[in-house]
């Protein structure tokens, strides 16, 4: 795709999805390794749930609020109170409905690395209350490193913008940028990024050809 070339020219690497390191969120661009750890890919979890109606920010701190507190782990959540886990997160919003999917993905956490296939594990999460098709395939791609790409309100825009496609479906606009993409998951998290960096700075405007 063209514009995925136009995109990385004018924004560059993007590094998402952040991780903690020394109890800030940090950026990785260019480290597609990353997550290399399981606590690592179970921050991104959780920052995926925690993103879930609020801007990253929001999300972040209440990350970052679960870490301090030595909580930001799938033994620790899925055995914590609701109420204190709600407590932690209250910068997120809706923290008494997140803190109960938190619990339900802290049990369901290692279940996921026993997936046999991609579609194994989007099943899976798709079976799960309160994880949608934008959340499950967040962390299939980011967290696990999975070639499925994101479909969010950007990712809309983005495409209503450029003339890409007149779909809103979520599935047929996923089916779209796997196939006019190369399936990599490298490609599929830089691109979505991407678009997410364009859609922060753009409200509707064309990406204009280099």
């Amino acid at each position: 795709m063209q514009l995925y070339g136009q995109l990385l020219r004018k924004y560059g690497k993007q590094g998402w999805w952040p991780v903690i390191r020394k109890g800030k969120c940090v950026y990785h661009a260019g480290d597609y390794a990353t997550p290399k750890t399981r606590t690592g890919q179970f921050q991104i979890v959780v920052g995926a749930i925690l993103a879930q109606n609020t801007n990253w920010k929001n999300a972040e701190k209440a990350l970052l609020s679960l870490q301090a507190a030595k909580m930001l782990s799938a033994e620790k959540l899925a055995a914590a109170p609701k109420r204190k886990i709600a407590q932690l997160i209250r910068s997120s919003g809706y923290y008494n409905q997140k803190a109960e999917r938190l619990k339900t993905i802290a049990k369901l956490f290692p279940h996921l690395h026993r997936c046999k296939s991609l579609q194994h594990m989007r099943r899976l999460l798709l079976s799960t209350k309160g994880i949608g098709p934008e959340t499950a395939d967040s962390i299939m791609l980011y967290a696990f490193r999975q070639p499925v790409f994101v479909i969010d309100a950007y990712t809309r825009r983005f495409c209503k913008a450029n003339h890409l496609s007149k779909s809103g479906d979520y599935e047929q606009l996923r089916s779209f940028f796997e196939t006019n993409l190369p399936l990599d998951f490298r490609i599929f998290n830089e691109c979505h990024a991407l678009i997410v960096r364009w859609g922060k700075e753009n409200r509707s405007q064309q990406l204009k050809t280099a």
